[in-house]
């Protein structure tokens, strides 16, 4: 829709407004890594989304001003490592912009050298296809060359705090349609 401005549409949402509706969206948690030499860099983020099936790709938003950011810039691979419902201590630690957040923590170098947490739920290993200045952040569009995940529950992020997910008691959707949500939630909706 190709329309001017008009001043019903300048919006009117606040940073604290938009920050108490967006914790309404219940999320899983990742750190995102990279390298470049022997300096490691990591951020706890939850704005992680499923691109593309064919090919592989996801997207990572980062502030920009994140050492992790210049970091994934400058070496052109990261990793994301989807968190487990017992490494909330690690979302904690890689939230913040301390010193030494490595310090201690169980790694593997990635096949770029990214480090990928031990005990991560999944690992992605992503070249960066195309990066985006928006607001902020960078959203980096990854194309996904190795993926790998193990059996066990997601940390969950909702509303400012952590917590696990309590599946069991729901209704597991039939087979067809759970087939049918895991291929469309990687943006292959039918067209129509």
């Amino acid at each position: 829709m190709d329309r001017k401005w008009a001043q019903h549409d300048v919006p009117t949402v606040t940073p604290d407004s938009f920050r108490a509706a967006i914790g309404h969206f219940a999320s899983g948690v990742t750190v995102v890594s990279a390298a470049t030499g022997s300096r490691r860099f990591g951020a706890t983020v939850s704005a992680v989304s499923s691109l593309s099936l064919e090919p592989a790709m996801l997207l990572v938003c980062l502030n920009r001003q994140t050492g992790t950011a210049a970091a994934i810039t400058r070496a052109g691979f990261f990793g994301v490592n989807v968190l487990a419902e017992n490494q909330a201590h690690l979302a904690a630690r890689f939230a913040g912009r301390a010193v030494g957040k490595f310090d201690d923590v169980p790694v593997t170098p990635g096949h770029h050298g990214q480090p990928l947490l031990t005990g991560a739920l999944a690992h992605y290993e992503c070249r960066v296809a195309e990066q985006v200045q928006a607001g902020t952040h960078t959203v980096f569009i990854g194309e996904v060359h190795h993926a790998a995940a193990r059996e066990g529950k997601p940390l969950a992020y909702f509303r400012g705090r952590f917590g696990t997910l309590n599946l069991e008691n729901h209704r597991a959707p039939d087979d067809e349609l759970a087939a049918r949500i895991a291929r469309y939630s990687i943006g292959d909706w039918p067209v129509t």
